[in-house]
């Protein structure tokens, strides 16, 4: 990375560091991650955060480590309803591997050697009994003994080593109030503790973000998008983390982001970029529709510039989006990325008006975005006299015929457009009654 790539790296992540400095970040590792070649990097990337002034609570989970464990003592995992059955013997095997699980993550927090990622920052970890669990008893004729259910959190001794700027460690094991340890989930744990808190942020941090039935990472969900996501899945723990985000977002958790490890770097980018690197799931997480300003220049640059520099839009200088950056409309993620833009050029016939400069952030393809963009625009036709809208492209025909264009030809142009119109290119046009 040359000089001038790290300037730009710092101004765009600043505002970021700005924003979630001072703020409680709940962050849940799966006993995947831990095993994952770039674990030591990740919790490199999490002291990073600690350093840079975030509050954070580390949840670890440990299943693979819990079925080694067992299988090292002839013993057989056995689920239930998605719920390990952890009778007392099973229950030493998740405690022994439970702590080891934990000694490795505290281990990777104490390295400081020079020259390596963790020098000089010094993370205290805490951990404590800040969880009261409760046996889940029986359920359909299942008795299941040792595996439990988070009760309470003691969230004012949680909130008493964060302010102390420790960093506090949990182990999905908690305690009854007469001493006995039960099995927990770390996706309930973390859920439960990032309500408790009152965190901004919940981070489930597992093999990868929530993917649909074509297998395509969704890059935000609201919570009735992600209840019918959950209808569609099959795979159980992508199951039970799609419950911990819904748990933890109606208990009032603004925002839960799920993050893949297998992505070296993935934490980071996703809370220090606006592309992210995961899935942001809020209550409402719909996408802001509104008229473009001088501020958004820059975000639609990076938007249109590699459709340019495909042939797929016609470039456009920032002088000149600068000024007619009041004829664009343009969708804004939840996060502040621009995802999508349009424009709306008046033409010589005051009732025809060029849909121009359509373009949505290749990861927001197929949501809907295009097609609301297209009926904002519509409206402002309409308020415009406008009862025509034409529109010139060379690979989205099959969109604008499937949103009710007709193909039409140069003839039908105004006298501008037909005066203006780039053979090179060879543009299909389309026209559509409004």
């Amino acid at each position: 990375m040359n000089d001038k790539n790290y300037v730009d790296f710092f101004r765009q992540t600043s505002p970021y560091i700005h924003a979630h400095r001072g703020k409680t970040f709940v962050i849940a590792i799966s006993g995947e991650a831990v095993l994952a070649p770039n674990f030591h990097s990740m919790v490199h990337d999490v002291a990073l955060l600690q350093s840079l002034g975030m509050r954070i609570v580390l949840v670890h989970g440990a299943r693979p480590q819990i079925d080694r464990r067992l299988q090292l003592s002839n013993k057989s995992a056995e689920f239930k309803q998605h719920t390990r059955v952890t009778d007392l013997e099973s229950m030493q095997c998740v405690k022994e591997a439970v702590g080891s699980t934990r000694l490795t993550i505290e281990s990777e927090l104490s390295m400081g050697l020079p020259n390596s990622p963790m020098h000089g920052a010094h993370i205290r970890v805490v951990g404590g009994n800040f969880i009261t669990a409760k046996p889940l008893g029986i359920q359909e004729g299942i008795d299941f003994q040792r595996a439990g259910q988070v009760r309470r959190i003691d969230s004012a001794a949680i909130n008493e080593q964060l302010e102390s700027s420790s960093m506090v460690l949990i182990s999905p094991i908690g305690f009854s109030p007469t001493g006995e340890a039960f099995n927990l989930s770390y996706q309930d744990v973390a859920s439960h503790v990032a309500i408790a808190l009152g965190a901004e942020k919940l981070i489930l941090i597992s093999e990868a973000g929530a993917i649909n039935d074509k297998d395509r990472l969704l890059r935000s969900l609201s919570l009735p998008q992600l209840a019918e996501l959950q209808e569609t899945l099959k795979d159980v723990e992508h199951c039970e983390l799609l419950g911990a985000a819904s748990l933890a977002c109606y208990g009032g958790v603004e925002r839960v982001h799920l993050v893949g490890y297998q992505e070296d770097g993935a934490l980071l980018t996703e809370l220090f970029t606006r592309e992210g690197s995961g899935t942001l799931i809020m209550k409402e997480c719909v996408e802001v529709i509104r008229p473009a300003s001088i501020e958004d220049v820059g975000g639609i640059l990076s938007l249109i510039t590699p459709l340019e520099d495909q042939s797929i839009l016609v470039k456009r200088s920032r002088e000149l989006l600068e000024t007619e950056i009041a004829r664009f409309k343009v969708v804004v993620h939840p996060e502040g990325l621009i995802i999508g833009c349009a424009a709306l050029y008046p033409t010589t016939d005051k009732t025809v008006g060029e849909l121009a400069c359509v373009a949505i952030h290749p990861e927001f393809h197929d949501q809907g975005i295009g097609a609301r963009l297209l009926t904002e625009i519509e409206s402002d036709g309409k308020v415009a006299g406008i009862s025509q809208l034409l529109v010139m492209t060379t690979t989205t025909a099959h969109w604008f015929l499937e949103k009710g264009f007709s193909e039409a030809n140069i003839r039908d142009l105004p006298e501008n457009k037909q005066s203006m119109y780039n053979y090179q290119r060879n543009s299909r046009i389309f026209c559509k009654a409004i």
